[in-house]
């Protein structure tokens, strides 16, 4: 007879569409913006615009979606976190049918951040964004809200200070650092636990092995 490693059932994971189109929605947004595109740019400001509202949407899920996207599936508990961080030094994989429990403080730090960067540039460029236009520029991307002229863009940002210009870099920046923590999670937790994490959020879906 044989001794099998302690372990509970591992339940099958697949998040629904909406969740994926909102994490990979707003993952594409977010490197397009701070590695692609130029910042302050009208590109820029509207991709801002266009993760905000990819973010509510997911915020709003949180409380009319299926079970496993529910915030009360995964709320966040340090003293949680601390736990599964023991399951994880014995060697115990625990199933989990939504975020686990470090997983679940990760996606609130990602939220959090986001929501500042994205407040913070509102702040800077006024809703609806308005940005300089470039000497030259064409006079048909001002009108269609992608140029204002040098007067109302100084009114815009008349409120914005350093400080706000300040804390947006820093929450852009800490956002990056979350991310890469993020999918060194999920490769650890994929190869600790054998469960394929990345299909689950492309569209598949992992079950559980047989023991």
């Amino acid at each position: 007879m044989s001794n099998p490693e302690p372990t509970q059932a591992r339940p099958r994971r697949r998040w629904d569409p909406l969740v994926r189109l909102t994490h990979w929605g707003i993952a594409a947004g977010v490197i397009a913006n701070r590695l692609v595109v130029e910042g302050g740019s009208g590109l820029h400001l509207w991709f801002g615009l266009a993760i905000a509202a990819l973010l509510g949407l997911r915020l709003a899920w949180g409380f009319i979606g299926p079970p496993e996207a529910r915030f009360a599936a995964f709320p966040p508990s340090p003293r949680r976190a601390l736990e599964h961080i023991g399951d994880i030094r014995a060697g115990r994989r625990v199933g989990h049918a939504s975020h686990n429990p470090l997983g679940a403080l990760m996606a609130y730090a990602l939220w959090g951040t986001l929501a500042v960067v994205i407040a913070s540039g509102i702040a800077m460029s006024g809703f609806p964004p308005q940005v300089r236009p470039e000497p030259g520029g064409d006079p048909a991307m001002a009108s269609a809200g992608l140029g204002e002229s040098d007067d109302e863009a100084s009114e815009a940002n008349g409120g914005a200070g350093e400080a706000v210009e300040e804390i947006h870099e820093g929450a852009a920046n800490l956002l990056l650092i979350l991310a890469f923590v993020h999918l060194g999670g999920v490769v650890f937790e994929t190869r600790r636990s054998g469960r394929q994490v990345l299909s689950s959020m492309i569209g598949g879906g992992s079950k559980p092995r047989e023991r």
